[in-house]
């Protein structure tokens, strides 16, 4: 399983969200590059990036700061927010970035996705961000009426390989990640699932690993100390 410190970026800066709210912004840094090499000193292999103003406006607002923490440092990246076209996609892919996350497009325009699959094949994931089970756009701002679960299942039909799933009542809250929602997409699903939102103990990790999710996006727990990356890293590493 392979971790993921995430750097949400909002107005150039390193913040973070509580239940996804950008009215409940903390800001961590006006430094996203040096936080992403704090990070590769922990020893991470990959980072999360999410352009937060990009996620609200339909376009990469913070793509300078995205590419620029890229060629900083070297870390495998997956990149979203505002991505809503085939060109979006591969502007980020010739940055560098190993893979780039449709979200809010996915669901108002599911062509694209098969589109983006075709052209791109297992480098392009989808974020589902779900709440009360339901999948949410618009930087999380409007709730639909999709499940969450099935909407996974159309996208594993598309041909999605990775689905980041998030449940964002946990996200920015350290009250613990949804372990049973992640557990039901394995069951239901054969695609790689990467688990976000709530993480707030290594213990956790293990179980998601053991479950078999292929991957975990730290965030608050990292930035307010509740994890350390490095401990979790190895954590990781040695378990199973």
């Amino acid at each position: 399983m392979i971790l993921l410190p995430a750097i949400d970026i909002r107005g150039g800066n390193a913040v973070r969200l509580y239940q996804g709210d950008y009215d409940k912004e903390k800001v961590y840094s006006d430094d996203p590059v040096k936080v992403a090499l704090s990070f590769k000193e922990a020893g991470a292999s990959a980072v999360h990036l999410v352009d937060l103003d990009g996620a609200l406006e339909g376009s990469p607002v913070n793509f300078s700061v995205i590419k620029e923490i890229i060629a900083a440092c070297g870390l495998f990246a997956e990149v979203g927010g505002g991505v809503r076209s085939l060109e979006r996609i591969e502007q980020y892919l010739k940055t560098g970035a190993g893979r780039v996350i449709l979200g809010s497009a996915a669901v108002h325009n599911f062509p694209l996705v098969g589109e983006a699959v075709k052209f791109f094949g297992d480098r392009v994931a989808v974020g589902v961000d779900a709440y009360g089970g339901k999948v949410a756009t618009g930087g999380w701002k409007n709730v639909t009426g999709l499940d969450a679960f099935d909407f996974c299942k159309r996208l594993e039909d598309c041909g999605v390989r990775t689905v980041i799933y998030t449940d964002i009542s946990r996200d920015g809250t350290l009250a613990g990640t949804n372990l049973n929602a992640y557990k039901k997409l394995k069951e239901l699903t054969k695609m790689d699932i990467v688990a976000s939102g709530g993480i707030a103990d290594i213990s956790e990790l293990i179980k998601l690993k053991e479950m078999g999710v292929s991957g975990a996006v730290l965030g608050k727990a990292i930035y307010d100390g509740a994890i350390e990356l490095k401990e979790a890293v190895e954590a990781v590493k040695d378990a199973g």
